[in-house]
């Protein structure tokens, strides 16, 4: 059985399910497959809350109705959140907690128990406290059930015709502020300015790290060449001043994944 009969036989068992839908590559392909296999009985829940970008969500609404999934937005306040606000070590595991419970209780509403998330292989390798608060609720991983790797998925993706098989990885704007260093809604909404503007420049694969008053932008190495031109800095330096920073800076080693993992707020 190949990855992806493994992958329609998982969801098919369990009869119903609520696909927890980001609009990324990988819940995106979960949300596909999901309908094509379980058709009405399965949903497409997205939670907006202050973490997120707007124009995430808004693409996620896009691709929902292009597969045809029964799509359900939530808005959510992330500080009410307990433990969000001081961004300490587990606070992506207070986040997905409340997060997935809020999913949950919709899900019931529609009659739906099982939870299913985005989780693949490659996320093994990397440093998720969420895992834990996705465990703790019985959310199913029907991409990590099956073996998925990242590279499976973007391929399937491209077999479906799915546009997002090419997309960047991009994880909630938190992700972007040291552990330790207060969460604000300031913070939040002028990162998601600042990377908002960075796609418009045509960047892919980047983050917009916020430490303080000083931006630091981590683009794919590849990509770096991009800032050798006087005016592009110049015009980058001030767009992010516009939208709240006071210093801009670009990390000469490029964009890695899990790059804010060990980084802590300075005292």
């Amino acid at each position: 059985m190949n990855k992806l009969d493994k992958l329609k036989s998982i969801i098919k068992s369990y009869g119903s399910m609520a696909v927890a839908f980001s609009g990324g590559v990988d819940s995106t392909l979960l949300a596909k497959v999901a309908y094509e296999v379980l058709g009405d009985k399965a949903i497409a829940i997205t939670i907006h809350g202050n973490m997120h970008a707007g124009y995430e969500i808004e693409e996620a609404k896009q691709l929902a109705k292009d597969i045809g999934i029964k799509h359900i937005i939530k808005a959510v306040d992330a500080f009410n959140i307990e433990n969000f606000v001081q961004n300490d070590d587990l606070r992506c595991y207070y986040c997905k907690k409340a997060v997935f419970s809020t999913i949950q209780e919709i899900a019931a509403t529609h009659g739906v128990k099982t939870i299913g998330d985005g989780s693949n292989v490659d996320d093994l390798g990397d440093y998720r406290p969420g895992m834990k608060a996705l465990e703790e609720l019985e959310v199913r991983s029907p991409l990590l059930e099956a073996g998925l790797t990242k590279q499976d998925i973007r391929d399937l993706s491209k077999q479906y015709e799915l546009y997002t098989w090419e997309k960047a990885a991009f994880a909630c704007l938190a992700t972007r502020i040291p552990t330790d260093e207060e969460i604000t809604e300031v913070k939040l909404r002028k990162i998601e300015k600042a990377e908002h503007y960075l796609i418009e420049k045509g960047f892919v694969q980047f983050r917009v790290r916020c430490h303080g008053d000083m931006a630091r932008i981590e683009v794919d190495p590849e990509e770096r060449i991009k800032f050798y031109n006087e005016d592009f800095m110049t015009d980058v330096d001030k767009m992010f001043k516009q939208f709240g920073f006071r210093y801009v800076s670009l990390d000469l080693s490029g964009y890695r994944k899990g790059n804010m993992n060990n980084v802590r707020k300075e005292n």
